[in-house]
């Protein structure tokens, strides 16, 4: 974690950076950028506060936080302060304008809170990594930052040739000696003319929408409204029940809050075909596990794509049951070229607020 002030406007800021234990307390990879983004306009001070009661303290008058006007963080900070939950962002002072979340999902900051004390919250949600497959692959005409763990699970868990024993089946079995066996192409299909339906057509929803679109598959989504600036192929639906209808692979691309929460639950579920496949690297939260899981027991969902969990870094032994299933530990922005930009992007926005008084990237419920 760092903080900073800037002394040509007598203001403070407070980015929050991993710990990283061989330069604690600075950027993991964004060292060089920070005094680009910062030099003469923050002066950029290591915060090393253990506990919450602590990191309270030091914003008190004569404190070495005391005047913070800006505020960044990663979710590690977490493990010394806990999460930006409503008790932090009310015990923060007045003088914190913005706050600079490093981080895909923003539900780890409590945003009605900021609302209410009138912060301003970003979020670096255009910078993940594109993945193909299960390897760290880069698609030469498709490297958009935004299409990151959403393509690997995807990848993993969509019906494509392997089906439904997806790549990372077929790598065991060939590293176990057994070669093919017992990969049955009965049970296998193409993603061309397959269908799928993306929930959430955002950055990361219309850049894998274009990344299938080469197939082809057919691109369905919903999202609040309909879109006017996408690509003509990408087909509108009306309700999410209606895209579980109509698709063969539903892909989830939505932020967690409260309205989106148990968004993909039973009914949804049983209203998409049998034999289908659900994709999940939003938040773990937006889709019902329990009713998922019994959807897979009964043979409905033929498999499922995960990189996130109810309850991290746990995960529940009943999807492991599943051979077919794509499950990977939470590793959408595991990688450095990704990780830096993540970093910038977020230090960028709050570069922007202590110059002109607005920054980019605002939550959805702040703009």
């Amino acid at each position: 974690m760092i903080c900073g002030m800037v002394p040509l406007r007598a203001k403070k800021f407070i980015p929050f950076l991993i710990d990283d234990l061989r330069s604690i307390g600075s950027p993991r990879w964004a060292h060089d950028e920070v005094h680009a983004l910062f030099d003469g306009i923050a002066q950029v001070i290591v915060d090393d506060a253990p506990t919450r009661v602590e990191f309270f303290s030091r914003f008190q008058p004569g404190g070495p936080y005391d005047g913070t006007v800006g505020i960044y963080r990663r979710n590690v900070s977490a493990a010394r302060i806990g999460i930006f939950d409503r008790e932090l962002v009310e015990g923060l002072p007045p003088s914190v304008k913005w706050i600079a979340h490093n981080g895909a999902g923003y539900d780890s900051v409590a945003v009605h809170a900021c609302k209410e004390k009138g912060e301003r919250l970003s979020w670096a949600r255009l910078l993940q990594r594109l993945h193909l497959n299960v390897r760290r692959l880069r698609h030469p005409r498709l490297q958009h930052p935004r299409c990151s763990r959403r393509s690997h699970c995807y990848y993993c868990a969509l019906p494509h040739p392997l089906y439904p024993a997806p790549l990372l089946q077929s790598r065991t079995l060939l590293y176990a000696g057994t070669w093919k066996t017992p990969i049955s192409s009965g049970n296998t299909h193409d993603l061309t003319t397959r269908t799928i339906g993306i929930l959430g057509l955002g950055g990361i929803g219309l850049h894998l929408a274009q990344l299938v679109h080469a197939f082809p598959m057919r691109v369905l989504y919903h999202n609040r409204r309909h879109r006017t600036d996408v690509p003509e192929w990408c087909e509108y639906v009306e309700s999410l029940e209606e895209l579980c209808a109509r698709s063969d692979v539903l892909s989830v691309h939505v932020p967690l809050h409260e309205e989106t929460r148990g968004l993909v639950g039973e009914r949804e579920m049983r209203a998409m075909k049998r034999g289908s496949v659900l994709v999940n690297t939003a938040r773990e939260g937006v889709v019902d596990e329990e009713a998922m899981i019994r959807a897979l027991e009964d043979g409905h969902l033929a498999s499922v794509g995960l990189d996130v969990y109810p309850d991290e870094p746990r995960v529940n032994p009943r999807l492991l049951a599943f051979p077919q299933n794509a499950l990977l530990p939470h590793t959408g922005t595991r990688t450095r070229d990704t990780e830096r930009k993540m970093e910038v992007r977020a230090m960028t926005n709050l570069r922007d607020f202590l110059l002109t008084g607005s920054g980019k990237d605002l939550v959805p419920e702040l703009r």
